[in-house]
């Protein structure tokens, strides 16, 4: 019906500082209703090429203007997202399915965090200099922005992952095109509203709304876009690899993982359990450095087994704006049926399934029956080279086996492709650095999960991706460095 259509959300890119209105769109689904409520531009090469001519216009401007003045306009911006977080958290849940509770304690704060980090760090970076009396000459070096930076983020924690590219990349001098995923692109949308009232001038920050295949393939083929920061799947990053390989791109991936969370006979379970809980389950499991292997060691297996799929029973799936929900829905239909085939496919090699999908049933409120829900699934008795056990599944699920010997597990949690994240669960010092030391992982967790310190690099080994981010990692993947040398 027509009043239906008048009732939706409609998107507009934002290029050079305006709003511009699209020839076409996307449907856009509320993940926990199944109801379409969003249109969002299918913006292309003409969308891009604008966008990327408006970026270059205002680059020298910007890139001008000192650290102090680019840090101010960083902590204003931070300032006025943080007025509105409840209509960010409400927009980022109901686009996203997480939890209202999710986006208003970490995707949002999160998000201003990102640039009151990067607008404080960015004043605090030294070059390097090198003195050769014997030649009679001094060397120092200087860094400056690179350009226009295309920046590709994903759906899963849509404006967080989207405001830690953004970030780094105009505090450095850069300007930028962005493209959300076309499946959670309004609070990119709201953040455009706020960026002329906090001084950015007009075309250092331009968002392209569409899909990976048109406007992200666009903007990472453009020969005026020298550097690529992509957060998404391996297979996506394969392609931005080779599309951006003619024009010997700079790339920065951040890919999936695999991650194993290894439970020791000595850890302690009364903080084991309840993070590994939230290490699986969180954000329904949407989350690349969620565990989906947990190894428990044979002598605390059963107990473990025991309490961990008690606990996750009690885990209330539901309405996201329910404040008493643990887990909301999950991003899309056919997401939902990817990781519901994982299920079935561990179960058609003999698997048992503890609970969660298939094995308990999902009562939901009358406006949700149509939404992408599912509950926490626990699964055992799966092989090591089962699709479980080796292939992201990016949902609820995870997977619960036995190991004996300290040596067989770091040899079982490195035997996939991914090494992004991981987990070590036990009270023995010496044995939490030895195996921290030898997994292949760019970030070890020891009895904790998803501790950040922002400084620090973040990034991972193998097919999870190439490059680090943080402080130092991403001021230097934003800026090109020169090497000046003066005789004198």
């Amino acid at each position: 019906t027509m009043a239906h259509s008048k009732a939706l959300l409609v998107l507009e890119n934002f290029i050079g500082g305006k709003f511009v209105p699209s020839s076409s769109y996307i449907d856009s689904y509320d993940p926990s209703t199944g109801d379409v409520y969003c249109r969002v531009p299918d913006s292309g090469k003409e969308e891009v090429e604008a966008a990327v001519k408006a970026a270059k216009d205002a680059f020298p401007i910007w890139s001008s203007k000192s650290p102090l003045e680019r840090s101010q306009i960083l902590n204003k911006l931070a300032d006025l997202i943080e007025h509105d977080l409840e209509a960010f958290a409400r927009a980022e849940s109901k686009d996203q399915g997480k939890t209202i509770t999710f986006a208003r304690t970490v995707d949002i704060p999160r998000a201003v965090y990102n640039f009151r980090f990067f607008a404080s760090s960015i004043l605090h970076h030294t070059t390097e200099c090198a003195e050769m009396a014997t030649m009679g000459c001094v060397h120092y070096t200087s860094r400056a922005p690179v350009g226009v930076a295309g920046l590709i983020s994903p759906w899963n924690l849509p404006l967080y992952l989207l405001t830690w590219k953004i970030a780094p990349a105009i505090a450095c001098g850069n300007t930028v095109v962005a493209k959300p995923s076309e499946m959670t692109s309004v609070t990119a949308w709201m953040m455009c509203k706020l960026l002329e009232k906090a001084g950015l001038p007009h075309g250092v920050v331009n968002v392209v709304f569409g899909t990976g295949a048109k406007a992200g393939e666009a903007l990472v083929c453009h020969p005026d876009v020298p550097l690529i920061s992509f957060t998404g799947s391996t297979l996506t990053a394969q392609r931005i690899t080779e599309k951006s390989a003619p024009h010997c791109k700079r790339l920065s991936l951040e890919l999936g993982g695999k991650n194993p969370a290894i439970v020791f006979d000595d850890a302690d379970l009364t903080q084991c359990i309840p993070t590994t809980l939230r290490s699986s389950f969180a954000n329904q499991g949407e989350i690349c450095l969620c565990t989906s292997r947990i190894f428990v060691q044979r002598g605390i297996y059963s107990e473990f087994l025991k309490r961990f799929v008690a606990e996750a029973k009690k885990w209330k799936v539901g309405n996201p704006s329910d404040p008493t929900v643990n887990m909301g829905a999950l991003i899309s239909k056919e997401h939902l049926e990817k990781v519901r085939s994982y299920v079935k496919k561990a179960q058609a090699e003999g698997a048992r399934v503890l609970c969660g999908e298939g094995v308990d049933s999902l009562a939901l409120p009358t406006g949700n029956q149509k939404g992408y829900f599912m509950l926490p699934t626990v699964i055992v008795e799966v092989k090591d080279e089962s699709c479980c056990m080796q292939e992201e599944i990016f949902g609820p699920v995870t997977c619960v086996v036995a190991f004996d010997t300290e040596e067989e597990v770091i040899q079982r949690a490195n035997s996939v492709k991914y090494g992004l994240a991981a987990t070590v669960w036990s009270s023995n010092v010496g044995r939490v650095h030895r195996v921290a030391q030898r997994l292949q992982s760019g970030l070890v967790w020891t009895n904790c999960w998803l501790v950040r310190d922002l400084n620090l690099p973040f990034g991972g080994m193998k097919a999870s991706g190439i490059g680090r981010e943080g402080a130092k990692d991403s001021y230097e993947f934003f800026t090109e460095v020169k090497t000046i040398t003066i005789k004198h």
